[in-house]
């Protein structure tokens, strides 16, 4: 049986991986776009209908505006590298909707909603538009699909551990469950959402400088983010995200790469 359950998982992660044309690295896939977007494309109309979305405003506008422009830069940078047909199945949409929570997100297949609680913080376009350009990156690198597909695996290691654990006393098997949930979540299911994080950092700052934003312009929205949180988020260890300076120095490292590849495009920063 463990034989079996070993081998299944093998299968499972040699069928499931693609390459991601943004990276070119090979990312965990079991739910492809037909499957997953409708989903999404139903839970963000019933959210929309729950919430007070913003419309008619300046700063509405300015959120469509600039997650068209990002939108359009990945349009570009596809059609570049021989992907036209990639975005196919997309349906881009950009809502800001009041709440005084600093975030925004973006469902797969191009859902995107903006709090605006965070807009004193992007403050200007080039500061939406490294919230935009990150958000757009989820959903282009799939990561929503690739952490469902990495649940699947981790609940597959869960049965694994418990036929594994089936002679022992139901005090060691506890005991092994527990071991097993919080070394997979600590271990491999946060740094794989940190890893996403930093993803969609670098595939982000690319767009927005495709799109004629200039990523320097980033390094001022995290400074300010990382002032608003004042210190006061958990361990990086602990976290989805990487911590603030973590992603700062990241971030100083990938601007030279996103101007090299705008410039591809014609777009050049003083």
């Amino acid at each position: 049986m463990k034989k079996h359950i070993v081998f299944l998982g093998v299968t499972c992660l040699f069928l499931a991986c693609s390459t991601n044309p943004f990276t070119g690295k090979k990312s965990l896939n079991f739910v492809s776009n037909s499957e997953i977007f409708p989903a999404a494309f139903q839970q963000y109309g019933e959210f929309l209908k729950e919430n007070k979305v913003i419309t008619g405003t300046a700063d509405a506008k300015r959120v469509e505006t600039v997650g068209i422009k990002i939108k359009n830069a990945a349009e570009r940078w596809l059609k570049a590298n021989g992907q036209d047909h990639y975005l196919d199945g997309y349906q881009w949409d950009y809502k800001l909707v009041e709440s005084k929570e600093v975030n925004a997100w973006c469902m797969p297949g191009g859902k995107i909603v903006v709090y605006s609680g965070i807009l004193p913080i992007t403050q200007d376009e080039a500061g939406l538009a490294t919230v935009l350009g990150h958000e757009v990156s989820h959903a282009l690198a799939n990561h929503g699909a690739q952490r469902m597909s990495a649940g699947q695996l981790q609940q597959l290691g869960a049965v694994g551990v418990s036929v594994a654990a089936g002679g022992k006393s139901e005090q060691t098997q506890q005991i092994l469950q527990q071991a097993y949930g919080l070394g997979s979540q600590v271990g491999v299911m946060l740094p794989f959402s940190r890893g996403h994080e930093s993803e969609a950092d670098q595939i982000g700052l690319t767009l927005m400088a495709i799109a004629g934003y200039n990523p320097d312009q980033a390094l001022n929205f995290w400074q300010r983010m990382a002032a608003k949180s004042g210190g006061n988020a958990p361990p990086e260890f602990m976290s989805t995200h990487p911590s603030d300076a973590t992603r700062i120095a990241n971030i100083k490292k990938l601007i030279p790469q996103a101007k090299a590849e705008a410039a591809k495009f014609g777009v050049v920063f003083k």
